[in-house]
């Protein structure tokens, strides 16, 4: 934007300059050689006393000899024959002859200069031919002097005009930039970014609207947090109700794995509470995908193995560090193990793989289920076929899109879903 205003000043006066600079150079060209004519028709003019009261050759001479061409050999008076001409002639016998058809001051343009001729009618002797010879540097006397002022001043306005539009443009485009690093910054999670009012006034609109933006945003942000803090503290009570009846089940593996899930929800309802009170900020470090998938397998194999559910794990030895939190990644692996669990009918086979590449490693969950008919409309947030809140897939997704990467459904080699969330690494 700099850059453009400066070449739209520069463009513009220069035209503005040299639409003016051209006349005017031709305007002062012409009245030097008008005002170097103008002295010589003086000169010549000064030889009319003398010529109309005497013919004597010795005192035309001296006449000739005392006006200031006549000293710089340049003035010549033509008396015709049998007198002759005394002083400096610059023209040729034809120019004097047309001169003398003429009777009226003309010029002769001659390689050197310009010969003005002035011609003086006389009693006696007829027409008198005053030459008065006016040399190239006096016609042009003064002019590259003006010219060069000229273009000073030319130059000077085009650069002064660069200044102005640079300026002008350097201080929209530093007002544009901070508002942009402000909009980076609350991208990134920083909600009290503010940007200063300045800059031109639709600059300093913008910087207004943004910040009456940015507070509105930072409300509504509190107090979604605030909301989604107070519920998920008001599930405690009933939490609290659920361990105590799982602590009278008593002994046994199937009482052993009701407490295991209360906790495990009930630590999930805290972090829900952590993650609400903390707010947006950014993400620091990341998680190892295969170590994630190690532990949260650990959990699920045992309902796996309650409902006699062949499983296999492939990939999981080696690490897989992605740009993402590790509860966040295990959220998603467990909305995609629940979704098996949940939808596909005991003893179902499913397997886990970690897809390992070069930029990025894919995390697949597949199963032997009837699969999913819409996928378009599975991932959709909010959207379910099976009667649950449908957000399931849209929390790995939003997990996987978080990294740079993505999440696809289709049907697998075991038949049933298969589902491909691909995890840019850090």
């Amino acid at each position: 934007m700099r850059r453009s205003l400066v070449l739209v000043a520069l463009a513009a006066t220069s035209m503005v300059a040299l639409a003016f600079l051209i006349p005017l150079a031709i305007v002062v060209k012409d009245s030097a050689y008008s005002r170097a004519l103008s002295e010589a028709e003086k000169q010549a003019n000064a030889m009319t006393p003398a010529l109309l009261i005497t013919r004597k050759p010795q005192e035309i001479r001296q006449a000739i000899r005392s006006t200031r061409y006549g000293g710089q050999g340049r003035l010549a008076v033509h008396l015709g024959a049998p007198a002759g001409t005394y002083g400096t002639s610059h023209i040729t016998a034809l120019d004097l002859q047309e001169a003398q058809k003429l009777a009226r001051a003309s010029t002769v343009e001659r390689p050197d200069g310009v010969a003005y001729l002035q011609p003086l009618a006389t009693s006696d002797s007829g027409v008198v031919i005053v030459e008065a010879f006016v040399p190239d540097e006096q016609l042009t006397h003064g002019v590259i002097g003006t010219w060069g002022v000229l273009a000073g001043v030319a130059v000077g306005l085009v650069a002064g005009s660069v200044l102005v539009a640079d300026r002008l443009g350097a201080r929209a485009v530093r007002a544009i930039r901070g508002l942009a690093d402000a909009a980076r910054r609350m991208g990134q999670g920083d909600l009290t970014v503010r940007v200063p009012v300045k800059g031109p006034p639709e600059v300093k609109e913008a910087g207004k609207a943004f910040n009456a933006m940015a507070e509105r945003v930072r409300h509504l942000l509190a107090a979604e947090r605030e909301v989604v803090a107070d519920l998920s503290h008001r599930l405690r009570t009933p939490l609290t109700a659920l361990l105590l009846d799982a602590d009278t089940l008593g002994g046994g593996p199937g009482a052993d794995r009701v407490r295991e899930a209360v906790q495990g929800l009930e630590r999930e309802v805290d972090e829900i509470i952590k993650a609400a009170r903390s707010g947006l900020q950014p993400d620091e470090g990341g998680a190892d995908a295969a170590g994630v998938v190690r532990d949260r397998l650990v959990f699920w194999s045992a309902l796996a193995d309650d409902q006699e559910r062949p499983w296999t794990v492939r990939g999981a030895d080696r690490p897989a560090v992605v740009p993402l939190a590790r509860n966040d990644l295990a959220a998603a692996l467990d909305a995609l193990l629940g979704n098996v669990f949940r939808y596909t009918p005991e003893g179902t086979r499913f397997a886990v793989t970690l897809v390992h590449q070069a930029d990025l490693v894919a995390l697949v969950v597949e199963d032997a289920g009837p699969g999913i008919a819409d996928t378009a409309q599975a991932v959709r947030r909010g959207s379910s076929g099976g009667g649950s809140t449908g957000l399931g897939l849209d929390i790995a997704r939003r997990a996987a899109e978080r990294t740079g990467g993505s999440l696809h459904v289709d049907r697998g080699p075991l038949g049933g879903a298969r589902v491909q969330l691909r995890l840019r690494r850090v």
